[in-house]
């Protein structure tokens, strides 16, 4: 009996705007694409879903709470969901298949860490020494 590849969970985070020459219909379509790619997806246990966002937004610092400044248009996220996969590069596979992509939105996929954090081990937050 062979046994299955061990699955694990990557936050996708939508970025970017739309094309600026597509019009209203066509992203609209585009929008009806990508649920029914979703819940074909999900349904397939390949994805969880997530949420879109809303754009108002508040920036926490050790300045304290402000309104901004923020990344700039194409860093936007608009919204985030999960893809469950053996690999990084399957888990890339399976968002390539997203339709907001011909539209102009791009995704970054980031492996979920199951790990708690540690100020001893290298992770994004460790400043380069």
């Amino acid at each position: 009996m062979a046994e299955s590849q061990p699955k694990y969970e990557y936050l996708v985070i939508s970025r970017g705007q739309w094309d600026q020459d597509a019009s209203p219909e066509l992203i609209q379509q585009t929008i009806d694409d990508f649920y029914a790619w979703i819940g074909r997806e999900v349904d397939a246990g390949r994805m969880r879903t997530g949420q879109r966002l809303q754009p108002e937004r508040r920036l926490v610092s050790r300045k304290g709470i402000t309104d901004g400044p923020y990344s700039e248009a194409k860093e936007i996220v608009g919204g985030y969901w999960f893809i469950v996969a053996g690999s990084l590069d399957e888990a890339a596979r399976i968002a390539s298949g997203n339709p907001c992509l011909a539209r102009g939105l791009l995704f970054e996929i980031r492996p979920i860490d199951p790990q708690t954090a540690s100020a001893f081990v290298v992770t994004c937050e460790t400043p380069p020494r």
